[in-house]
């Protein structure tokens, strides 16, 4: 059971990738966070976010959720508008 709500059906193959890269990042809780936010937000994301998106999916689990949870700040390299709306990503604002 990956958690998604959401069909890959209609997506490009690179939006397909991440989208299962989301839900399958290796920690549960990073799962729920990416993955919550890509079922919602997939779609939406240009080429630009996409490139940031995967840049996002190479960090290591404890160095992204620490930043996400603001444990530690976000390294400079990932510290951009896509951070940010992921950080701010609730979920019961997307359901119909």
């Amino acid at each position: 059971m990956t958690g998604t709500t959401r069909s890959s059906g209609g997506l490009d193959d690179r939006r397909k990738r991440l989208l299962f890269r989301c839900w399958h990042r290796g920690t549960r809780e990073m799962d729920l966070i990416f993955g919550r936010f890509a079922d919602a937000e997939i779609t939406n994301l240009s080429e630009e976010e996409l490139d940031q998106f995967e840049f996002l999916m190479d960090v290591p689990d404890p160095d992204l959720y620490a930043a996400l949870t603001g444990n530690m700040p976000p390294a400079r390299e990932y510290a951009n508008g896509l951070f940010d709306r992921i950080k701010s990503f609730r979920p019961a604002d997307h359901e119909a």
